[in-house]
């Protein structure tokens, strides 16, 4: 079993979309042109270097849980969901089995736990998590062989707006807490009473569907940082 919970999220000319993405943010870290939107944010280049490569290289890895009873399961496919193509792994069962992406929501949630506990950001952490919860519920489709998808820049755009208005000074993290949180409890942990009849093979929170949301919607913490945030946060 453990040799199939492990594959990446999506095909591999998507993902190497994001492969650019990050490899672009390096060659800015390095020329230090988003240097101070990273201690913004509350972390160093170097740690922003670990977080956008570890997001990377941990989304091939999935935890296992638990098993889920449901019909046969589909199998060795592409799911094309919004111009996005995601992979079905191979997988002969009659079951599903329940994973944690590490890269897509382990990953995310320490990181999620650091900005709330180091600027204090409980109550407005809260109020973005729940409201782009609220957001991604409504657009999350239960796809038949794969699990539950979201339309990707639909965290991204709804995050951006609510981290404004809610805080310009701590819109960078609560943008990152918002949504990824947001986007994993939406997504996911709200629909896991559908995962057992979607017969796919593996079910992973964080993984297909999701991951490549919640990894734009870091970028876009790291980006509301460098160019709208109008001062470095300082813990409340």
């Amino acid at each position: 079993m453990h040799s199939h919970v492990h594959y990446l999220p999506l095909t591999p000319g998507f993902f190497s979309i994001l492969v650019f993405a990050a490899v672009a943010l390096v060659v800015l870290i390095q020329l230090r042109i988003l240097r101070y939107a990273y201690m913004r944010l509350g972390i160093g280049p170097g740690v922003a270097l670990l977080l956008l490569f570890g997001s990377l290289i941990g989304s091939y890895f999935n935890i296992p849980i638990t098993v889920l009873p449901g019909p046969p399961v589909r199998s060795g496919e592409i799911v094309d969901f919004f111009g996005m193509r995601y992979v079905v792994p191979y997988l002969a069962s009659s079951s599903t089995i329940l994973a944690v992406n590490v890269g897509g929501a382990v990953i995310p949630a320490v990181m999620s736990a650091y900005l709330m506990l180091r600027y204090q950001l409980w109550l407005r952490a809260a109020i973005a998590t729940i409201v782009i919860a609220a957001i991604v519920h409504a657009s999350a489709t239960p796809v038949r062989g794969m699990g539950i998808a979201v339309p990707v820049f639909v965290p991204v755009v709804a995050t951006a707006i609510l981290a404004l208005l809610l805080s310009r000074e701590y819109a960078a993290p609560l943008a990152y807490i918002g949504g990824s949180m947001g986007t994993l409890l939406g997504a996911d942990l709200l629909n896991l009473d559908k995962i057992g009849s979607l017969g796919a093979p593996i079910a992973s929170i964080g993984g297909a569907g999701t991951f490549d949301g919640i990894f734009l919607t870091g970028i876009l913490a790291v980006l509301i940082a460098g160019v709208v945030a109008p001062a470095r946060p300082s813990p409340a």
